[in-house]
């Protein structure tokens, strides 16, 4: 089974590997410790400190597997010179018709995704939408709140 690309731009891939190095250097380490130390308390049938231990352990872990994953299966996200239509990369401003706000996301892929700094997911219903359009089209977005109509204002 091939494995399934993981769309990001270089800056995001740059991230996860600074995470992951993070992970593996320090974080690990202090989690050592604190097993360490959890298990010099005795028992370890009812140490919670143990427990909790081996729990972020188990987190760590796996946010390691993950990230190696991603970053071996990375796609960087080429810019694109046509810069009329929206793509993975680009940034699109779009209003809520009739008279709602501008809002402004750049399109990444999902490794990337972060609503709060604007990022938004190309898998998401609203970049889905908005993928292949130019500006000034009017689009109708399915969202789980019901359908939205946006007008995309600028692509960048």
């Amino acid at each position: 089974m091939a494995e399934e690309k993981h769309y990001m731009t270089f800056e995001g891939k740059e991230k996860l590997e600074k995470e992951l190095e993070f992970l593996k250097t320090e974080r690990r380490k202090e989690v050592v410790e604190r097993i360490k130390v959890a298990r010099s308390f005795g028992d370890l049938s009812e140490n919670s400190e143990y427990d909790s231990a081996k729990e972020e352990q188990a987190f760590v872990e796996g946010r390691i597997q993950q990230i190696e994953t991603m970053i071996r299966n990375a796609e960087i996200i080429e810019e694109d010179k046509d810069s009329s239509v929206v793509s993975l990369g680009k940034k699109v401003t779009f209003k809520e018709l009739p008279d709602g706000e501008e809002e402004q996301y750049v399109i990444v892929g999902r490794a990337e995704a972060d609503p709060l700094e604007g990022k938004i997911s190309n898998e998401s219903p609203m970049a889905q939408s908005l993928i292949g359009k130019g500006t000034g089209d009017q689009v109708i977005v399915s969202t789980p709140g019901g359908d939205m109509k946006v007008e995309i204002t600028e692509v960048q």
